[in-house]
């Protein structure tokens, strides 16, 4: 099987193989099993023990992709990978750890002016499919997201491609993985239009809670001011009062992918920020 099949076989780019056979990069579990399940390897033990060796290699940190990430946002995800609760607030868009492969793809599309946006689309992307193991670990941390009504309505990608996220993000919530809630439009204005923050605690008594914030500015990430981390966990408490979830969630779900059922299938890039 040359490269180019195998990333056909796979709806990778051949160029996402090639960095993976180089060693440029390194490889995601997800991304092995489905190489496995592409060259006709069966036998579980032998999959198990080259997972387990792909996560090892792995743990060494991020620094792989410190081309497409800023120093802020990696020592995040350092931290991200031992929290044991994630607490995330986003008015705008679908959370990084929920996105679909082909929101996360046109959301990342959207924001590349003035970089070699296929080559950056694909490495950003990879970070986020790492990410995303989190979902599938048994040991996974506790992860409360809160949405905004219009990371909802917004059709990033066309209707087609939210429609499919929106179904991804109520199969998420309806399973447990994680809990979604969303303000709805009709709580009127809250101190979440403020911009997107995220709040990663941990187990160990002594390690202090992690700020992070993201916007047009730049990445912000905070361990030290505790006072500060106290008052935004605060008001994650209190949106989390304002917002929908449950039942009520997923009928707003409903409506929202009903509407887009049949609409014209219309992607216009723009600038976002969008890396968490």
């Amino acid at each position: 099987m040359t490269q180019r099949d195998a990333a056909t076989g796979l709806d990778w780019s051949p160029s996402k193989l090639i960095r993976i056979e180089n060693g440029s990069v390194g490889i995601t579990p997800v991304d092995l099993r489905a190489l496995l399940g592409l060259y006709g390897v069966t036998d579980n033990d032998r999959i198990e023990s080259l997972v387990e060796m792909a996560r090892a290699s792995r743990r060494s940190g991020w620094g792989e992709y410190k081309d497409v990430l800023s120093r802020e946002f990696l020592i995040y995800l350092e931290n991200e990978a031992s929290a044991s609760a994630i607490r995330q607030t986003e008015p705008l868009l679908v959370p990084g750890l929920l996105q679909t492969e082909e929101y996360g793809r046109a959301l990342l599309r959207s924001g590349t002016i003035g970089r070699d946006n296929a080559a950056f689309v694909d490495r950003a992307w990879e970070v986020r499919l790492s990410r995303q193991e989190i979902l599938e670990q048994t040991d996974r941390p506790e992860m409360v997201f809160i949405l905004d009504e219009a990371a909802i309505r917004r059709q990033v990608g066309g209707a087609g491609v939210m429609r499919r996220q929106l179904e991804y993000l109520r199969a998420l919530a309806r399973d447990g993985r994680a809990e979604i809630a969303a303000i709805p439009f009709s709580a009127g204005a809250h101190q979440g239009m403020r911009g997107p923050f995220t709040i990663l605690e941990f187990a160990e008594p002594e390690d202090d809670p992690v700020l992070y914030f993201e916007n047009s500015l730049g990445d912000t990430i905070n361990r030290d001011d505790t006072e500060l981390t106290s008052q935004y966990l605060t008001t994650f408490l209190e949106l989390q009062e304002l917002a929908v979830s449950g039942p009520a969630f997923e009928d707003m779900i409903d409506r929202a992918v009903a509407e887009m059922t049949g609409a014209i299938e219309v992607s216009v890039p723009r600038p976002v920020s969008s890396t968490t």
